[in-house]
Protein backbone atom coordinates (compact mmCIF):
# COMPACT_ATOMS: atom_id res chain seq x y z
CA UNK A 1 0.00 0.00 0.00
CA UNK A 2 0.95 3.42 -0.72
CA UNK A 3 2.75 5.65 1.84
CA UNK A 4 1.23 8.80 2.94
CA UNK A 5 2.98 11.48 3.26
CA UNK A 6 0.97 14.37 4.50
CA UNK A 7 -0.93 14.14 7.77
CA UNK A 8 -4.67 13.63 7.89
CA UNK A 9 -4.50 13.03 3.66
CA UNK A 10 -5.86 9.33 3.98
CA UNK A 11 -8.17 10.25 6.88
CA UNK A 12 -9.35 13.66 6.18
CA UNK A 13 -8.62 14.64 10.06
CA UNK A 14 -6.55 17.70 10.42
CA UNK A 15 -3.78 15.78 12.03
CA UNK A 16 -1.57 18.39 10.85
CA UNK A 17 -2.75 21.20 12.80
CA UNK A 18 -3.43 18.29 15.80
CA UNK A 19 0.44 17.72 15.41
CA UNK A 20 1.62 21.58 15.37
CA UNK A 21 -0.44 21.63 19.10
CA UNK A 22 1.24 18.64 20.47
CA UNK A 23 4.40 19.95 18.91
CA UNK A 24 3.92 23.45 20.65
CA UNK A 25 2.36 21.26 24.15
CA UNK A 26 5.38 18.99 24.45
CA UNK A 27 8.07 21.84 23.46
CA UNK A 28 6.85 23.92 26.14
CA UNK A 29 9.28 22.51 28.93
CA UNK A 30 12.18 23.00 26.69
CA UNK A 31 11.13 26.85 26.11
CA UNK A 32 10.91 26.98 29.46
CA UNK A 33 14.58 25.86 29.80
CA UNK A 34 15.96 28.25 26.81
CA UNK A 35 14.50 31.18 28.49
CA UNK A 36 15.83 30.55 31.84
CA UNK A 37 19.08 30.27 29.63
CA UNK A 38 18.52 33.40 28.00
CA UNK A 39 18.12 34.75 31.68
CA UNK A 40 21.10 33.37 33.07
CA UNK A 41 23.16 34.34 30.12
CA UNK A 42 21.62 38.11 30.47
CA UNK A 43 22.59 37.80 34.41
CA UNK A 44 26.54 36.60 33.72
CA UNK A 45 26.92 39.45 31.15
CA UNK A 46 25.61 41.62 33.84
CA UNK A 47 28.05 40.66 36.41
CA UNK A 48 30.63 41.16 33.84
CA UNK A 49 29.74 44.39 33.44
CA UNK A 50 29.78 45.51 36.83
CA UNK A 51 33.58 43.95 37.70
CA UNK A 52 34.54 46.33 34.83
CA UNK A 53 32.86 48.89 36.07
CA UNK A 54 34.14 48.27 39.57
CA UNK A 55 37.86 47.60 38.16
CA UNK A 56 37.50 50.96 36.58
CA UNK A 57 36.22 52.51 39.89
CA UNK A 58 39.19 50.86 41.79
CA UNK A 59 41.32 52.30 39.45
CA UNK A 60 40.64 56.18 40.59
CA UNK A 61 40.37 54.94 44.36
CA UNK A 62 44.17 53.08 44.03
CA UNK A 63 45.00 56.77 42.65
CA UNK A 64 44.20 58.50 45.45
CA UNK A 65 44.97 55.79 48.00
CA UNK A 66 48.53 56.48 47.12
CA UNK A 67 50.27 59.56 49.35
CA UNK A 68 52.65 60.50 47.22
CA UNK A 69 50.28 61.40 44.03
CA UNK A 70 48.16 63.35 46.29
CA UNK A 71 50.71 65.56 47.84
CA UNK A 72 52.22 65.92 44.34
CA UNK A 73 53.21 69.23 43.28
CA UNK A 74 53.88 70.54 39.96
CA UNK A 75 56.76 72.45 38.98
CA UNK A 76 56.30 74.91 35.63
CA UNK A 77 58.82 76.36 34.08
CA UNK A 78 58.64 79.81 32.01
CA UNK A 79 60.80 79.05 29.11
CA UNK A 80 60.16 75.35 28.43
CA UNK A 81 62.25 75.91 25.75
CA UNK A 82 65.25 76.19 28.12
CA UNK A 83 64.19 73.34 30.29
CA UNK A 84 61.73 71.18 31.37
CA UNK A 85 60.79 70.02 35.20
CA UNK A 86 58.56 67.27 36.89
CA UNK A 87 58.11 67.70 41.31
CA UNK A 88 57.13 65.12 43.75
CA UNK A 89 55.61 65.36 46.73
CA UNK A 90 58.78 66.57 48.62
CA UNK A 91 59.33 68.90 46.61
CA UNK A 92 58.94 72.56 48.63
CA UNK A 93 56.96 75.06 47.21
CA UNK A 94 58.48 78.11 45.65
CA UNK A 95 59.64 80.39 42.63
CA UNK A 96 63.34 79.28 41.42
CA UNK A 97 65.34 81.57 38.98
CA UNK A 98 67.38 79.21 36.62
CA UNK A 99 70.15 79.30 34.48
CA UNK A 100 71.56 77.31 31.98
CA UNK A 101 74.86 78.28 30.62
CA UNK A 102 76.45 74.92 29.16
CA UNK A 103 74.29 71.72 28.71
CA UNK A 104 75.92 68.42 29.35
CA UNK A 105 78.18 66.97 26.41
CA UNK A 106 78.99 63.46 25.45
CA UNK A 107 82.78 63.09 24.30
CA UNK A 108 83.38 61.96 20.71
CA UNK A 109 86.78 60.87 18.64
CA UNK A 110 87.61 60.40 15.09
CA UNK A 111 89.83 58.25 13.45
CA UNK A 112 92.61 58.71 10.83
CA UNK A 113 90.65 58.30 6.94
CA UNK A 114 90.58 54.80 5.55
CA UNK A 115 90.14 54.82 2.14
CA UNK A 116 88.17 51.74 1.90
CA UNK A 117 85.53 50.45 4.82
CA UNK A 118 86.23 46.63 4.19
CA UNK A 119 89.92 46.63 3.82
CA UNK A 120 92.05 44.51 6.23
CA UNK A 121 93.99 46.69 9.19
CA UNK A 122 97.63 45.47 10.17
CA UNK A 123 98.39 41.92 9.95
CA UNK A 124 95.10 39.80 11.54
CA UNK A 125 96.90 38.83 14.83
CA UNK A 126 94.74 38.57 17.51
CA UNK A 127 94.49 42.09 19.11
CA UNK A 128 92.86 43.62 22.60
CA UNK A 129 91.37 46.51 22.53
CA UNK A 130 90.28 48.12 26.33
CA UNK A 131 88.32 51.47 26.88
CA UNK A 132 87.98 52.93 30.10
CA UNK A 133 86.34 56.07 31.25
CA UNK A 134 87.76 59.62 33.49
CA UNK A 135 88.21 62.85 33.89
CA UNK A 136 90.64 64.77 31.07
CA UNK A 137 92.74 67.67 32.83
CA UNK A 138 95.49 69.82 30.82
CA UNK A 139 95.25 72.11 27.76
CA UNK A 140 93.09 71.39 24.88
CA UNK A 141 94.57 72.23 20.97
CA UNK A 142 91.46 72.45 18.85
CA UNK A 143 93.65 72.73 15.63
CA UNK A 144 94.52 68.98 15.95
CA UNK A 145 91.87 67.83 18.12
CA UNK A 146 94.68 66.57 21.04
CA UNK A 147 95.30 67.54 24.47
CA UNK A 148 99.12 68.79 25.07
CA UNK A 149 101.97 67.28 26.67
CA UNK A 150 101.47 67.47 30.32
CA UNK A 151 97.59 66.23 30.17
CA UNK A 152 96.01 63.84 32.94
CA UNK A 153 93.74 61.49 32.57
CA UNK A 154 91.97 60.37 35.85
CA UNK A 155 89.91 56.85 35.63
CA UNK A 156 86.51 56.81 36.87
CA UNK A 157 86.69 54.01 39.33
CA UNK A 158 83.29 53.59 39.92
CA UNK A 159 82.86 52.28 35.91
CA UNK A 160 85.18 49.14 34.83
CA UNK A 161 87.03 49.11 31.83
CA UNK A 162 85.65 46.68 29.15
CA UNK A 163 87.41 44.97 26.00
CA UNK A 164 86.84 43.50 22.56
CA UNK A 165 89.16 41.71 20.91
CA UNK A 166 89.77 42.30 16.91
CA UNK A 167 91.68 39.74 14.81
CA UNK A 168 91.55 38.11 11.42
CA UNK A 169 87.56 38.14 11.29
CA UNK A 170 86.78 41.59 12.02
CA UNK A 171 89.89 43.79 11.21
CA UNK A 172 88.22 46.07 8.75
CA UNK A 173 86.73 49.74 9.69
CA UNK A 174 83.25 48.09 9.70
CA UNK A 175 84.54 44.89 11.05
CA UNK A 176 85.80 46.92 13.89
CA UNK A 177 82.75 49.45 14.08
CA UNK A 178 79.97 46.23 14.67
CA UNK A 179 82.49 44.79 17.21
CA UNK A 180 82.55 47.71 19.43
CA UNK A 181 78.60 48.11 19.24
CA UNK A 182 78.42 44.53 19.87
CA UNK A 183 79.98 44.18 22.87
CA UNK A 184 77.56 44.69 26.14
CA UNK A 185 78.54 47.53 28.55
CA UNK A 186 81.15 49.14 26.97
CA UNK A 187 80.01 52.46 26.99
CA UNK A 188 80.35 54.13 23.07
CA UNK A 189 79.08 53.70 20.09
CA UNK A 190 80.44 53.45 16.68
CA UNK A 191 79.84 54.59 13.35
CA UNK A 192 81.77 55.29 10.01
CA UNK A 193 81.20 58.87 7.96
CA UNK A 194 82.90 59.69 5.07
CA UNK A 195 84.07 63.26 5.23
CA UNK A 196 84.59 63.43 1.23
CA UNK A 197 87.91 62.47 0.88
CA UNK A 198 88.18 59.16 3.36
CA UNK A 199 85.92 56.71 5.44
CA UNK A 200 86.91 57.37 9.47
CA UNK A 201 85.66 55.72 12.71
CA UNK A 202 83.53 58.05 15.15
CA UNK A 203 83.69 57.05 18.81
CA UNK A 204 81.17 58.38 20.78
CA UNK A 205 80.44 58.05 24.73
CA UNK A 206 76.98 56.88 25.77
CA UNK A 207 76.75 59.11 28.32
CA UNK A 208 77.45 62.19 28.81
CA UNK A 209 79.94 64.19 31.66
CA UNK A 210 83.05 65.36 31.98
CA UNK A 211 83.55 61.90 34.36
CA UNK A 212 83.05 60.17 30.48
CA UNK A 213 86.03 61.07 28.55
CA UNK A 214 87.56 57.68 26.78
CA UNK A 215 90.56 56.13 26.95
CA UNK A 216 91.41 53.49 24.30
CA UNK A 217 94.64 51.07 24.99
CA UNK A 218 95.44 48.59 22.11
CA UNK A 219 97.49 45.49 22.86
CA UNK A 220 98.70 43.46 20.01
CA UNK A 221 98.83 44.64 15.95
CA UNK A 222 100.87 47.71 15.40
CA UNK A 223 98.53 48.68 12.94
CA UNK A 224 95.67 48.67 14.73
CA UNK A 225 97.73 50.66 17.78
CA UNK A 226 97.43 53.37 15.34
CA UNK A 227 94.57 53.47 14.48
CA UNK A 228 93.14 53.19 17.89
CA UNK A 229 94.80 53.41 20.45
CA UNK A 230 94.47 57.10 22.51
CA UNK A 231 95.43 58.48 25.72
CA UNK A 232 95.08 61.81 26.47
CA UNK A 233 98.14 61.90 28.64
CA UNK A 234 100.38 59.57 26.41
CA UNK A 235 99.75 59.18 22.75
CA UNK A 236 96.75 60.28 20.52
CA UNK A 237 95.86 58.65 17.77
CA UNK A 238 92.32 60.29 17.65
CA UNK A 239 90.89 63.32 17.19
CA UNK A 240 88.62 64.74 19.61
CA UNK A 241 85.67 66.43 18.20
CA UNK A 242 83.87 67.12 20.92
CA UNK A 243 84.74 66.99 24.37
CA UNK A 244 83.31 65.18 27.72
CA UNK A 245 81.28 68.38 29.58
CA UNK A 246 79.20 68.77 32.51
CA UNK A 247 75.78 70.90 32.25
CA UNK A 248 76.75 74.23 34.46
CA UNK A 249 73.83 75.90 35.64
CA UNK A 250 72.74 78.12 38.63
CA UNK A 251 69.83 77.78 40.90
CA UNK A 252 68.85 81.23 42.26
CA UNK A 253 72.32 82.39 41.75
CA UNK A 254 73.99 79.14 43.19
CA UNK A 255 76.09 77.56 40.56
CA UNK A 256 75.39 73.93 40.01
CA UNK A 257 76.96 71.12 37.79
CA UNK A 258 75.16 67.76 36.47
CA UNK A 259 77.10 64.75 34.26
CA UNK A 260 74.24 64.60 32.68
CA UNK A 261 71.35 66.84 31.62
CA UNK A 262 68.73 65.48 33.69
CA UNK A 263 68.99 67.35 37.07
CA UNK A 264 67.88 66.12 40.09
CA UNK A 265 68.04 67.49 43.85
CA UNK A 266 69.74 70.70 42.63
CA UNK A 267 65.85 71.28 43.91
CA UNK A 268 64.72 69.21 46.36
CA UNK A 269 62.07 66.93 44.82
CA UNK A 270 62.37 68.95 41.57
CA UNK A 271 63.95 66.98 38.29
CA UNK A 272 65.23 69.16 35.58
CA UNK A 273 65.67 68.23 31.79
CA UNK A 274 68.16 70.69 30.49
CA UNK A 275 67.30 71.68 26.66
CA UNK A 276 69.51 74.62 25.81
CA UNK A 277 71.53 77.38 27.67
CA UNK A 278 68.64 80.48 28.35
CA UNK A 279 67.33 81.48 31.60
CA UNK A 280 63.93 80.52 33.05
CA UNK A 281 61.52 80.67 35.96
CA UNK A 282 60.81 77.68 37.78
CA UNK A 283 57.34 77.56 39.70
CA UNK A 284 56.75 74.63 42.11
CA UNK A 285 53.23 74.62 43.59
CA UNK A 286 50.67 71.85 44.88
CA UNK A 287 48.94 70.05 41.83
CA UNK A 288 45.58 70.57 42.39
CA UNK A 289 44.30 70.18 38.72
CA UNK A 290 45.68 66.51 39.18
CA UNK A 291 44.31 65.77 42.08
CA UNK A 292 40.89 68.01 41.52
CA UNK A 293 40.87 65.47 38.10
CA UNK A 294 41.35 62.37 40.06
CA UNK A 295 38.86 63.08 42.80
CA UNK A 296 36.08 63.75 39.63
CA UNK A 297 37.49 59.65 38.21
CA UNK A 298 36.58 58.44 41.54
CA UNK A 299 33.23 59.95 41.96
CA UNK A 300 32.41 59.13 38.00
CA UNK A 301 33.57 55.71 38.34
CA UNK A 302 31.78 54.60 41.86
CA UNK A 303 28.25 56.99 39.89
CA UNK A 304 28.99 54.47 37.07
CA UNK A 305 28.53 51.60 39.14
CA UNK A 306 25.48 52.91 41.05
CA UNK A 307 23.68 53.74 37.80
CA UNK A 308 24.73 50.94 35.68
CA UNK A 309 23.11 48.39 38.73
CA UNK A 310 20.16 50.71 38.86
CA UNK A 311 19.73 50.20 35.47
CA UNK A 312 20.31 46.04 35.00
CA UNK A 313 17.78 45.96 38.64
CA UNK A 314 15.02 48.07 37.51
CA UNK A 315 11.38 46.80 36.51
CA UNK A 316 9.22 48.50 34.30
CA UNK A 317 5.74 47.46 35.38
CA UNK A 318 3.74 49.01 32.53
CA UNK A 319 6.01 47.05 30.34
CA UNK A 320 5.97 44.19 32.50
CA UNK A 321 9.61 43.41 32.03
CA UNK A 322 13.15 43.75 34.15
CA UNK A 323 16.65 44.35 34.02
CA UNK A 324 18.95 40.97 33.51
CA UNK A 325 19.60 41.64 38.14
CA UNK A 326 15.95 42.22 38.94
CA UNK A 327 15.80 40.46 42.76
CA UNK A 328 19.32 39.27 42.43
CA UNK A 329 20.96 40.63 45.69
CA UNK A 330 24.73 40.31 44.52
CA UNK A 331 24.81 43.89 42.75
CA UNK A 332 22.81 45.38 46.03
CA UNK A 333 24.81 43.81 48.72
CA UNK A 334 28.30 44.86 46.34
CA UNK A 335 27.08 48.70 46.87
CA UNK A 336 26.06 48.12 50.71
CA UNK A 337 29.50 47.43 51.29
CA UNK A 338 31.14 50.11 49.17
CA UNK A 339 28.57 52.72 50.43
CA UNK A 340 29.90 50.94 53.77
CA UNK A 341 33.38 52.30 53.22
CA UNK A 342 32.54 55.23 51.95
CA UNK A 343 30.81 56.40 54.98
CA UNK A 344 33.82 55.29 57.36
CA UNK A 345 35.39 57.78 59.94
CA UNK A 346 39.02 57.64 59.68
CA UNK A 347 40.95 58.19 62.51
CA UNK A 348 43.36 61.57 62.77
CA UNK A 349 44.39 64.58 64.61
CA UNK A 350 42.05 67.33 65.92
CA UNK A 351 41.64 69.37 63.29
CA UNK A 352 42.44 67.03 61.09
CA UNK A 353 39.31 65.98 58.12
CA UNK A 354 37.75 62.67 59.21
CA UNK A 355 34.84 61.87 56.51
CA UNK A 356 35.01 62.01 52.85
CA UNK A 357 32.30 64.96 53.71
CA UNK A 358 34.85 67.21 55.00
CA UNK A 359 36.87 67.11 52.39
CA UNK A 360 34.31 67.60 49.62
CA UNK A 361 33.10 64.59 48.69
CA UNK A 362 28.89 63.54 49.39
CA UNK A 363 26.35 61.08 48.89
CA UNK A 364 23.36 62.90 46.75
CA UNK A 365 19.91 61.56 47.09
CA UNK A 366 19.65 59.34 44.56
CA UNK A 367 23.02 57.30 46.04
CA UNK A 368 25.39 58.71 44.25
CA UNK A 369 28.21 60.88 44.86
CA UNK A 370 29.31 64.78 43.53
CA UNK A 371 32.63 66.40 44.56
CA UNK A 372 32.35 70.10 45.81
CA UNK A 373 35.91 71.75 43.83
CA UNK A 374 36.07 74.37 46.52
CA UNK A 375 35.61 72.75 48.98
CA UNK A 376 38.16 70.12 48.55
CA UNK A 377 40.60 73.23 47.50
CA UNK A 378 40.08 74.49 50.82
CA UNK A 379 41.15 71.61 52.37
CA UNK A 380 43.77 70.96 50.16
CA UNK A 381 44.92 74.38 51.28
CA UNK A 382 44.01 74.18 54.74
CA UNK A 383 45.55 70.47 55.88
CA UNK A 384 46.90 68.59 52.68
CA UNK A 385 48.71 65.76 54.81
CA UNK A 386 44.59 65.02 56.96
CA UNK A 387 43.38 65.12 53.20
CA UNK A 388 46.10 62.43 52.18
CA UNK A 389 44.90 60.67 55.66
CA UNK A 390 41.54 60.81 55.05
CA UNK A 391 42.10 58.95 51.72
CA UNK A 392 45.42 57.02 52.04
CA UNK A 393 45.88 56.69 55.79
CA UNK A 394 48.86 54.35 56.62
CA UNK A 395 49.75 50.54 56.49
CA UNK A 396 48.25 49.67 59.93
CA UNK A 397 45.22 52.33 59.68
CA UNK A 398 44.52 52.45 55.89
CA UNK A 399 42.41 55.27 54.70
CA UNK A 400 38.71 55.53 52.65
CA UNK A 401 40.26 54.81 49.30
CA UNK A 402 42.98 52.24 50.29
CA UNK A 403 39.89 50.23 51.74
CA UNK A 404 37.70 50.40 48.79
CA UNK A 405 40.56 48.97 47.07
CA UNK A 406 40.92 46.07 49.45
CA UNK A 407 37.28 45.45 49.59
CA UNK A 408 36.63 45.66 45.34
CA UNK A 409 39.91 43.18 45.40
CA UNK A 410 37.69 41.10 47.42
CA UNK A 411 34.56 40.90 45.55
CA UNK A 412 36.83 39.32 42.78
CA UNK A 413 38.65 36.65 45.03
CA UNK A 414 38.13 32.78 44.83
CA UNK A 415 35.39 33.01 47.30
CA UNK A 416 34.38 36.63 46.84
CA UNK A 417 30.88 38.20 46.09
CA UNK A 418 31.36 38.62 42.16
CA UNK A 419 33.24 35.49 41.72
CA UNK A 420 30.75 33.57 43.26
CA UNK A 421 28.12 34.79 41.61
CA UNK A 422 29.73 34.50 38.29
CA UNK A 423 30.92 30.70 39.14
CA UNK A 424 26.88 30.04 40.26
CA UNK A 425 25.91 31.72 36.87
CA UNK A 426 28.33 29.84 35.00
CA UNK A 427 27.21 26.39 36.56
CA UNK A 428 23.39 26.87 35.94
CA UNK A 429 24.31 27.43 32.28
CA UNK A 430 26.08 24.20 32.13
CA UNK A 431 23.38 22.74 33.74
CA UNK A 432 20.77 24.23 31.64
CA UNK A 433 22.02 23.15 28.28
CA UNK A 434 22.53 19.43 29.42
CA UNK A 435 18.66 19.65 30.61
CA UNK A 436 18.01 21.14 26.98
CA UNK A 437 19.28 18.53 25.36
CA UNK A 438 18.23 15.61 27.38
CA UNK A 439 14.36 17.15 27.12
CA UNK A 440 14.38 18.16 23.43
CA UNK A 441 16.01 14.63 23.00
CA UNK A 442 13.04 13.28 24.85
CA UNK A 443 10.38 15.67 23.19
CA UNK A 444 11.80 14.55 19.40
CA UNK A 445 11.53 11.11 21.08
CA UNK A 446 7.66 11.35 21.70
CA UNK A 447 6.66 13.80 18.62
CA UNK A 448 8.25 11.26 16.29
CA UNK A 449 5.89 8.52 17.78
CA UNK A 450 3.00 10.76 17.39
CA UNK A 451 3.70 11.22 13.48
CA UNK A 452 3.90 7.63 13.41
CA UNK A 453 0.89 6.74 14.79
CA UNK A 454 -0.68 9.38 12.95
CA UNK A 455 0.65 7.73 9.67
CA UNK A 456 -0.77 4.52 10.75
CA UNK A 457 -3.79 6.17 11.40
CA UNK A 458 -4.03 7.61 7.90
CA UNK A 459 -3.31 4.09 6.21
CA UNK A 460 -6.09 2.45 8.31
CA UNK A 461 -8.55 5.18 7.89
CA UNK A 462 -7.84 5.66 4.07
CA UNK A 463 -8.03 1.50 3.87
CA UNK A 464 -11.37 1.74 5.53
CA UNK A 465 -12.70 4.40 3.30
CA UNK A 466 -12.05 2.33 0.33
CA UNK A 467 -13.86 -0.63 1.57
CA UNK A 468 -16.50 2.04 2.24
CA UNK A 469 -17.00 3.14 -1.06
CA UNK A 470 -16.28 -0.20 -2.79
CA UNK A 471 -19.38 -2.11 -0.31
CA UNK A 472 -21.45 1.25 -1.30
CA UNK A 473 -21.25 0.65 -5.21
CA UNK A 474 -21.79 -3.32 -4.37
CA UNK A 475 -24.77 -2.45 -2.46
CA UNK A 476 -25.78 -0.10 -5.65
CA UNK A 477 -26.28 -3.09 -7.48
CA UNK A 478 -28.37 -5.31 -5.90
Amino acid sequence: MATIGSLGVGSGLDLTGLMDKLTAAESAPVDALRKAQTQENARLSAYGTLQGLLATFRSAAAKLADSSFLGAQKATSSAPEVLAATADASAIAGSYAVSVTQLAQAQSLVSAGQASTTTAIGSGAATTVTIDFGTIAGTFNAASGTYAAGATFTADATRSAVSLTVDATNNTLTGIRDAINKTTGIGVTATIVNDGTANRLLLTSTATGQKSSMRISVAGDAALQSLLANDPAGTQNLQQTVAAGDAALSVNGLAVTSASNTVSGAIQGVTMTLAKAGSTTLAVARDTAAVQSAFTDFVNGYNGFVRKVGDLSKYDVSKKTGGALVGDSVARMAMTQLRAVLTNAIAGGASDPKTLTEVGITFQTDGTLSVNATKLDAALAANAAGVTNVLAGSVAAPGIAKQLTTTIDAFNATDGLFKAASDGASGSLRRLTRDIDDMQARVDAKLARYRTQFQELDRVMSGMTGMSSYLTQQFTKI
